[in-house]
């Protein structure tokens, strides 16, 4: 851990560090509901090119993001533009036309479980116990969310595998995002992972947004998913990476199972089983024993002469 993750993780946490990371988690939360109410108006293509074109709209805003890279970072930046972007949105708006918003985003929360296991593979590593046992619980957690749509018939057994598509493209994207990450910044790689996935989804989008018939507040609700969903969340994470330390700041996926399911019961009506719920409750309970553990830093001595001012690093 370098001087910066280490002070980041040391000082004491505020209500402004805490609110930092849970709005991205209410943000993304609530993405459902708005990819739900934007297919009243246009195709789920059309749906993945708005939010992502939108989101990538809203990033150039910040300098932070048009910071430069090298030309040797564009392959795993395109591969980003793939498998974190133009990939897994383009399932999720196809998959809530099968199933409820309220059950895809408790399935999503299966979405560190397939992180772990894309990280373990790569490092040809065996986990540690914990980890073990964090996997397994998780995976569980998903099979018994599953269970009820699958019981229900063949189309809602396809949304739910579509859902699984996306978290597992995420597990793979997400571990190719980090060195990026910790190389360039978060910003500047996702400005340009979704420029990618806005040429990618281009073809398929814009035909479909041509036929859309619009109406008021699905248009907000897309646009809200794209400025918030795709933009301003992950610059609100990425000050609070900076802030917290990267490990406090993942806390914020753990709040997108309960909001999806409350604003798709309370706003949307709809239903969902127990067992589903109980699922969803295993997979974050899984996806918190693989959470990586803050190391305790020491802070620092004052010299006997020279106090030691305190102070606060952010990235």
């Amino acid at each position: 851990m370098n001087r910066q993750a280490s002070q980041a993780e040391a000082h004491k946490i505020t209500s402004t560090d805490w609110l930092l990371v849970a709005i991205p988690g209410i943000i993304w939360g609530a993405s459902f509901l708005f990819i739900a109410e934007g297919l009243k108006s246009v195709a789920p293509n059309g749906v993945t090119f708005t939010r992502i074109f939108v989101g990538f709209l809203t990033l150039a805003l910040f300098p932070a993001a048009r910071k430069a890279i090298d030309r040797s970072a564009w392959p795993g930046i395109a591969l980003l533009g793939v498998l974190w972007f133009a990939f897994p949105l383009s399932m999720f708006p196809f998959a809530e036309q099968h199933v409820s918003s309220a059950l895809t985003g408790m399935l999503n929360a299966a979405t560190p479980i397939f992180v772990a296991i894309v990280a373990t593979a790569i490092a040809r590593k065996a986990p540690s116990k914990r980890i073990v046992f964090g996997l397994l619980t998780g995976v569980t957690g998903s099979v018994i969310v599953a269970l009820p749509s699958v019981s229900e018939g063949r189309s809602s057994t396809l949304g739910v595998v579509l859902i699984m598509l996306a978290s597992i493209s995420y597990g793979f994207a997400l571990n190719v995002a980090r060195p990026l990450q910790q190389r360039y910044g978060a910003l500047p790689v996702i400005w340009r992972a979704l420029g990618v996935a806005v040429i990618l989804t281009i073809p398929l989008g814009l035909p479909e947004i041509a036929k859309a018939h619009w109406k008021l507040e699905p248009l907000l609700c897309l646009l809200t998913l794209g400025a918030f969903g795709t933009g301003i969340a992950f610059v609100l994470l990425a000050i609070a990476s900076g802030r917290v330390g990267a490990t406090r700041a993942s806390a914020a996926a753990f709040l997108m199972p309960p909001v999806s399911l409350l604003l798709g019961i309370v706003v949307r009506g709809e239903h969902v089983a127990p067992l589903s719920i109980l699922g969803s409750a295993v997979c974050v309970a899984g996806a918190w024993m693989i959470r990586p553990r803050a190391t305790p830093v020491a802070e620092p001595k004052p010299t006997k002469f020279v106090p030691c001012p305190e102070g606060m690093a952010r990235n």
